[in-house]
Formats: structure tokens, sequence, C-alpha cells
């Protein structure tokens, strides 16, 4: 009895400690959701459209997926794409005013979004659509649209952009809608995870062309391969990299299909394996796919559909990278040019260009469903949103 006696004296307090700590712990949501982190939104916008004078910025609340306290972060005219530094103190916008078109550089003070202009280059080509880093921070590049050209410039100390490194000219067998593909169009350019290689996704040609990237000098060349070859009519638009850097996924807009590859690194290669659908049920009607994303987690991709006015998601198979249809969720407005995912990883906030809104969803994990949770409803023309990188 007293042996008994003792060992529920030690049992009881140390059962009751395990009680305390670990289901608690269990349920215990992400603690950067938890602490109601505000992020740092900026929109791009076109300022021939509703108004708009520029890039706005916004607070996000990572624990009730709420955007708040909007406010003129810099008048300029057609941000379409802006890009923030990670090191969250420099700004880079592309200006896509056709012939006229530039790339400005932008001071961030990150506690107010308030932008300073630092100074403004000719973007090397027409209507510049996106940018990106390389790996190291020290270089920009520009994905000149209209006219099928992607240019590199440096970034100088003070955040500026320098005389430009590289400028190439994207060339190939053009696809045969000629309404669209009547000569190259460069729509995406983005580095490869190990900085070695540098991708370009073109719309006029049914092609993503892969560059070799000097990060010394700042230049490209053709990689060999030089390309690889979507269906004819494809009209690759944006492309994403899984999170292991295997599978590399290519949003076609005028086909409204997905193509997976599975991507060498060691040669900057990519190679075909499927080709899936955005439409889901909907077989018919005008539809211009837009943006593509994997989130953090790897599990699930999304795409955008401009008419279906739609966000597609894909559940990931993780070791053969294939994508099996998970739904289509109605983004609650007109043309969704973009989309981004929060931060955290647990929100997709959808852009709609033509109803002027940012429709806030949340992401169930074991499903891929997307949740509203709030709606921003007053952004004139909204193109572009990226979050001040932690």
């Amino acid at each position: 009895m007293k042996t008994i006696r003792r060992l529920s004296h030690f049992l009881v307090p140390t059962l009751l400690l395990f009680a305390l700590a670990f289901p608690l712990a269990a349920q215990q949501p992400d603690a950067h959701l938890a602490a109601g982190t505000h992020e740092l939104a900026l929109v791009g916008t076109y300022t021939n459209q509703n108004g708009s004078k520029g890039i706005y910025a916004f607070d996000f609340d990572t624990s009730t997926g709420k955007l708040s306290d909007m406010r003129i972060a810099a008048e300029t005219r057609n941000p379409s794409w802006v890009a923030i530094h990670p090191n969250r103190k420099y700004v880079y916008a592309a200006n896509e005013s056709g012939p006229q078109s530039t790339v400005t550089a932008y001071a961030l003070d990150a506690s107010s979004g308030k932008l300073t202009q630092l100074n403004q280059l000719p973007s090397l080509g027409e209507d510049p659509c996106y940018l990106s880093f390389d790996r190291t921070g020290k270089y920009l590049f520009v994905a000149n649209y209209t006219s099928g050209t992607v240019a590199v410039f440096p970034i100088l100390a003070d955040g500026k952009l320098g005389e430009h490194t590289a400028l190439v000219t994207d060339t190939g067998t053009l696809g045969p809608k000629t309404d669209r593909q009547e000569h190259s169009h460069a729509h995406w350019v983005q580095a490869s995870q190990g900085n070695r290689y540098v991708f370009v996704s073109d719309l006029g040609l049914d092609a993503i062309l892969s560059f070799r990237f000097d990060a010394a000098k700042g230049t490209l060349t053709p990689n060999d391969p030089p390309f690889a070859k979507l269906a004819p009519g494809s009209g690759p638009r944006h492309m994403a990299f899984s999170p292991n850097g295997k599978f590399a996924y290519v949003l076609s807009e005028l086909s409204s299909t997905v193509t997976a590859f599975s991507y060498d690194g060691s040669k900057g290669a990519l190679s075909e394996f499927q080709i899936i659908s955005t439409r889901g049920a909907q077989s018919s009607g005008r539809n211009d796919t837009a943006e593509v994303a994997v989130e953090p987690s790897g599990k699930w991709l999304f795409a955008s559909n401009r008419g279906l006015e739609t966000i597609s998601v894909f559940s990931i198979d993780s070791l053969k990278g294939t994508l099996t249809a998970a739904g289509n969720f109605p983004t609650g407005g007109k043309e969704p040019r973009h989309f981004a995912i929060d931060p955290t990883g647990h929100f997709l906030l959808a852009e709609n260009q033509l109803t002027n809104s940012i429709v806030v969803f949340r992401i169930d994990f074991a499903t891929g469903s997307l949740t509203k949770v709030s709606e921003a409803d007053d952004i004139p023309s909204p193109v572009c949103l990226t979050f001040a990188p932690r």
C-alpha cells in the first residue's frame, strides 16, 4: 500500500504536467498567426483605369486575414508589377507604358509603406510585366512583354539601378495563334534556386527559355538545351517551382492548362510529364489564365482564371510531382490577374482587376479548398500584390 501511495504521489503531478503541456501545445495555432502580426503589402495597379494613382500600401493581419489602412505608397504610371527587395530597404516597379516603359527604384519605409524614388531607367523594351531578383539580391531581371526582351540591371549599394549588364531578345519558332503569337512575348523571368540559370516564359514562342547566368558579371548566355517547348498554341505565361526544386509548373494563358516538368538542376533542363486543364467542369467560354503558385508546404498548387473568374486548385504528389484537380473556387470578382499567398502560407489574396477588389481566402490544407474570410473593395485596378519579405 505504501508503494502504491508513493507511486501515485509521483505519477499524479507528472501526468498533470503532461496533460497541461502537450494538449495545449497541440492545439496552439501557428505562433506567427497567434501573434496577430501585421505584414506590409504593396499593390501595383493600372493608372489608366478606375482613377488609380500608382502603388498602394496595406496592412495585412495574419490572425484575421484582413487588409486595412489603404494608403498611396507612391504615385507612378502603370506599376503593373512591384517587387520588394529581400533586404526590405528597396522596391522596384515595372512601369508598363509602351515605348516609354521604365523601371523605377524606390527606398522603402517598411513601417509606413512610403516609397521615395531613387532613380528611373528605360526598361529596354516595351511593356515590362514581370520583375524578379537573382538569388544574391544583386541583380534585377525585367521581362518586357511586347518587345520580347529580357534585361538585367545591377542593384547598386544605395538601391539605385545601374547600367544594364545584359539584354537578350527571345528567339524561336512562333506559336500558331497569330492574333496573340505574332512574335515573341516575354512574360516571366526568374533565377533557379542555385542561381546558375535564368528561365523566361515566352507566350509567343510556346517555350520556356533557359539561360546560363554569370552572377559575377550579370550576363545571360543560352543554355544547352536552350529551351523547353510546350504544346503549340499554349501561350506559357508564368512558371512556379516546387519548394524542393524537383518540379516546375507552367501556366499557359491561351490553352488554360498547367504543364508539369521535372527539373534537372545540374543542367537547367526541364522534362515535361503532364498537362492538366484549369477549366474544371467548365469546358467552354472565354478564359485566360494569369497566375500560378505553389504554397510553401508544396502540397497544393493554385492557378487563376480570367473569364471563369476562379482559382483552380491542384494537389501535388510529393514523390512524382503529378497534379490532381481539387476544385475551382470563385474569386468574388472579375479578372483575377494576380494572386499572392501571404507569408504564413495560410491565406490566398486574389486581386480582381475589373471589380477593384482584393478577396482574402483561407487555405484548407487538408482539402486545398478556399474559404473567403474578408474583402477590400476599394482598390482601383489591382494587378499585383507583394509582401515585404521576412
